[in-house]
């Protein structure tokens, strides 16, 4: 039986310029409503597959995507599906600060030192939702990403688990994020307005394509409508 710890608390930043658990802290608030319409236009993208893993991953850094991928895990947990949410970014990780939680040891030191991962599971604080932090830093993040070792583990958390959310790197960034994308169930794409390069969005969907990963769509994130800050998704990238 693996060890299951418990953080202490949440992090309560729900600025716009850091929209982090809103979902928790602020489940009936109107960006809240968003991420749900997010969850469940990600469910029906794929009707006719079972999403098991879900990769989300950007063009370039600072687009979102943790905070994205954060919210939208929680509403997947509050729907009641039991959710492993793992921090997959080794290069630039946020999951435990998000959370609140230690990061001495995480996914990295699992693959290292091939470690049960049951031993490095926390408690996120919200009901049906486990986390696994990225732990150190690596000197080889992409080697460890692309590993038969990181093959195995995701095969043993989709046995155990009805969805594994992973927050990959950006893909114009790093060579990591392409091989996970390959064999993910899904991959969500997040698009910051007024940030992203249409040449970049481009590019990222050609290499998602190059590996015949399965693109479910876009989250545009930082939309300004009338009420403020917001997200929206959608499939089709207008770019031509």
């Amino acid at each position: 039986m693996g060890l299951f710890r418990r953080n202490k608390k949440l992090s309560t930043d729900t600025s716009a310029n850091g929209v982090k658990l809103i979902t928790a802290m602020k489940p009936k608030d109107v960006i809240s409503e968003q991420f749900r319409t997010i969850r469940t236009n990600i469910d029906f993208s794929s009707v006719d597959r079972q999403l098991k893993t879900i990769l989300f991953t950007s063009s370039d850094v600072s687009e979102g995507k943790s905070t994205i991928s954060a919210n939208t895990a929680v509403t997947w947990a509050q729907q009641g599906k039991k959710v492993l949410f793992v921090d997959a970014d080794l290069r630039r990780p946020t999951l435990h600060t998000t959370f609140g939680l230690n990061n001495t040891q995480g996914l990295s030191t699992i693959l290292t030192q091939n470690l049960d991962f049951h031993d490095h599971v926390y408690d996120s604080g919200v009901e049906n939702l486990s986390i696994i932090t990225s732990g150190p830093v690596p000197p080889n993040p992409a080697e460890l990403l692309n590993s038969n070792r990181m093959k195995a583990l995701v095969t043993q958390m989709q046995e155990e688990y009805d969805l594994v959310v992973l927050d990959v790197p950006p893909l114009l960034s790093v060579t990591d994020t392409q091989v996970l994308a390959s064999s993910a169930d899904g991959v969500i794409l997040v698009v910051r307005q007024g940030a992203a390069q249409q040449a970049a969005v481009k590019r990222s969907v050609e290499l998602l394509e190059m590996v015949h990963a399965n693109l479910l769509g876009y989250v545009l994130n930082d939309v300004a409508p009338k009420n403020g800050y917001g997200y929206g998704y959608g499939y089709g990238y207008g770019y031509e």
